[in-house]
């Protein structure tokens, strides 16, 4: 273990994680009074703002309560803070903004874009989840490595958590 390399990826963590967090309570139209205020633990508008910055670390129980108060699902949250994070995006479904990447020009990933269109007419919200089977198979049709693609689509994280979107995609058809 590279105990540097893990203290950086928990910063990384806790940056996308407080990041996720903060998206989420502007969405809901919650300044960081009136949501401190929603908590039971009672915790401070400064304690937040240093979850926020990633300035100091979640516990899993503090996650859980925020997410609560929030109406967001934990394990979702903490996902899209993963793939934000670009961390162990070969463990988990991606959730891809496919209108985002069709508008992007790396023409190294450009055959993808047909792929990306097709799944455009099968999900209503523009976001695909793509299951790590799906990341491999998509890689060896283009001729890339795994690890190349995750983090091309990884870049294309919807910005808003989706109230729900549809199931992750298998990859069965290349048109």
């Amino acid at each position: 273990m590279n105990p540097l390399r893990d203290q950086e990826t928990g910063k990384a963590l806790a940056k996308a994680l407080g990041d996720e967090l903060r998206r989420a309570r502007e969405t809901k139209g919650l300044s960081r009074a009136q949501f401190v205020a929603l908590l039971p633990s009672g915790i401070g508008e400064r304690t937040l703002l240093a979850y926020e910055h990633g300035l100091r670390q979640l516990t899993v129980a503090r996650l859980a309560e925020l997410c609560d108060a929030l109406d967001i699902d934990p394990p979702e949250t903490f996902t899209h803070a993963l793939q934000r994070a670009s961390l162990y995006l070969d463990k988990f479904v991606l959730s891809v903004d496919l209108n985002k990447m069709l508008a992007d020009r790396d023409n190294k990933f450009r055959p993808l874009f047909p792929w990306a269109r097709n799944r455009l007419n099968e999900v209503t919200d523009g976001v695909a989840d793509v299951t790590p089977d799906a990341v491999h198979e998509l890689a060896m049709f283009i001729g890339q490595k795994h690890s190349d693609v995750a983090n091309f689509l990884a870049r294309f994280t919807p910005e808003n958590l989706p109230e729900h979107h549809e199931p992750a995609a298998e990859v069965t058809d290349y048109q």
